[in-house]
């Protein structure tokens, strides 16, 4: 392959949503390149909106077939300010931490979408949500359907760490050896 390949320029629309948050949730996006067009969505179980707002982003990266040039339109500004304030960057360099040394939420995602954007060139804009941009409305209704399906996938990222949080959450219980049980 011809390293000086041009990367094909693709726009992307993103949306999550979930109600109640958490709670059943879908995510999705709008894929445009020339005179193609390509809609994904994926409804999730038990979720919350700031993961939806991501995995649309990673799904949507995820579809590309090659190394892209990728405008990605979000009216999430959790998303958009990762990578364009540079949180994503300090947060990976103190090994998923924030200032505060906490742990960053959603850090599965996170490091997949660093990952696809590694592959493809992004640039993500923030756009105001709902509001005249055709194509960030069809968003929010492939989204909002895609979490009323009857049949929802599960989100183990969420999952994985809801568990971890009601572990630290539970007493330690003595069992019958003198130790003790969660």
């Amino acid at each position: 392959m011809d390293k000086n390949r041009r990367r094909k320029n693709v726009v992307v629309y993103t949306d999550g949503a979930c109600s109640p948050n958490p709670g059943p949730g879908g995510c999705s996006a709008v894929l445009l390149y020339e005179k193609h067009r390509k809609e994904i969505a994926e409804g999730y179980q038990l979720t919350t909106n700031n993961r939806m707002e991501l995995m649309a982003v990673v799904r949507a990266l995820e579809s590309l077939n090659q190394k892209c040039s990728v405008q990605i339109f979000t009216d999430s500004r959790y998303v958009r300010d990762a990578f364009e304030r540079g949180w994503i960057k300090k947060w990976k360099s103190n090994g998923w931490k924030t200032r505060l040394r906490e742990d960053v939420l959603n850090t599965d995602l996170w490091t997949r979408l660093s990952e696809l954007c590694q592959v493809h060139h992004c640039v993500f804009h923030w756009i105001k949500g709902h509001d005249r941009t055709k194509e960030n409305i069809r968003c929010d209704e492939l989204a909002v359907a895609a979490g009323k399906k009857p049949r929802l996938a599960v989100d183990h990222g969420y999952e994985k760490t809801r568990r971890l949080s009601q572990n630290l959450l539970l007493p330690q219980l003595p069992d019958a050896f003198g130790g003790s049980k969660n």
